[in-house]
């Protein structure tokens, strides 16, 4: 039997492309649907727009973690549960990967006499991250890999659900929008992205930012106002010169320092009530990245924009940051938000 895919009975966490209601589309890492059914057996046919890697998405069935890879173009059936007796099912599904891709849902089918059942009930707790590479899980089940280089890819390794950013926020039972992108910076022209991606400073706001997939289109922040913000960039700001290193009073690095501020400003402006952290992560970087993000949080004198380091800020993996490390970044972020006014969780109407 078909189930409509907006059901009422399916929970979406993300920031998603429903302009068809019937195809959603999804952009971000991270971004899923949870649902829960009676019955043997459950397909679900996406369609996938590939822009580089082999692409892979994934699912949490019953507890445990299945992977696809993609067709590289048109569609791919994913056979989520198949089983001889009907039982009650749980399935989680989820982008893995940045807009290395688009996936777009095409349909969802359940055996016929099964019912979808009621889903459990979704977070209060509401979490966005700004980030990049490692706020998107990339290169996270190089486990062979810890502290060393990353190994030769091809997206296989790349797992959002592994990423120090949905751990946080499953430990803290919040949904989560991930607006990362590997590579990403905060300027324009800059980092280690794909040629042609924007900076963060032109990303944040958008659904749609991919040059090649799609003309640029805004995100309505209606539909969604996190309690906590994450802003994790400036350590891809290196590239193609790290002036943050060579030279942190010149005028580059103090053009850097102001657009931060400016960024962070916008994001106050749109989340007025929002606690926002800044911050980058363990992956090797020069500190004086870390320099200039404190200098920019203590300039705006906002007490709920504050800066937070990691342990081994900086110091950690030189290539991506594998699951323990993730795991271990999470647990730092988890202690740290709980040692807070647990007002960041309010709503303003509360």
């Amino acid at each position: 039997m078909d189930v409509s895919l907006s059901n009422k009975n399916i929970n979406y966490c993300g920031r998603i492309d429903w302009s068809d209601t019937k195809h959603p589309v999804w952009i971000f890492p991270a971004t899923s649907l949870e649902f829960c059914f009676w019955g043997n057996f459950a397909r679900l046919t996406v369609t996938n727009y590939q822009a580089y890697w082999d692409n892979y998405v994934g699912a949490i069935v019953d507890g445990v973690q299945r992977t696809w890879k993609l067709n590289a173009s048109g569609q791919t059936e994913l056979i989520l549960c198949k089983e001889e007796r009907e039982r009650r099912h749980k399935v989680v599904f989820f982008k893995r990967m940045d807009s290395c891709h688009l996936l777009r849902l095409d349909s969802l089918e359940l055996n016929n006499g099964a019912s979808l059942l009621e889903p459990p009930a979704k977070p209060r707790r509401r979490m966005e991250v700004y980030g990049d590479s490692v706020s998107a899980g990339e290169v996270s089940e190089a486990i062979g890999c810890v502290g060393k280089p990353d190994p030769e890819h091809n997206g296989e390794y790349s797992n959002s659900w592994y990423s120090y950013a949905w751990m946080t926020a499953r430990k803290l039972n919040a949904c989560l929008h991930d607006i990362a992108q590997g590579g990403i910076p905060l300027l324009d022209g800059t980092g280690w992205v794909a040629p042609g991606y924007p900076g963060m400073e032109s990303v944040w706001d958008k659904l749609h930012y991919h040059p090649s997939f799609h003309k640029d289109e805004p995100w309505d922040f209606k539909q969604y106002t996190p309690h906590l913000v994450l802003v994790a960039i400036g350590q891809n700001d290196n590239h193609p010169e790290d002036y943050m290193r060579e030279n942190p009073m010149g005028e580059k690095a103090l053009r850097w320092i102001r657009r931060y501020k400016e960024f962070l400003l916008r994001l106050r402006e749109t989340y007025p009530n929002a606690f926002i952290i800044a911050m980058t992560t363990i992956l090797d970087h020069d500190k004086n990245w870390d320099t200039a993000i404190d200098s920019a949080c203590r300039e705006l004198k906002d007490e709920r924009i504050v800066h937070f380091m990691f342990q081994r800020n900086g110091s950690g993996t030189p290539g991506h940051i594998r699951i323990s490390e993730a795991e271990e970044m999470s647990e730092e972020l988890v202690a740290y938000i709980g040692r807070l006014s647990a007002k960041i969780w309010e709503d303003e109407d509360e």
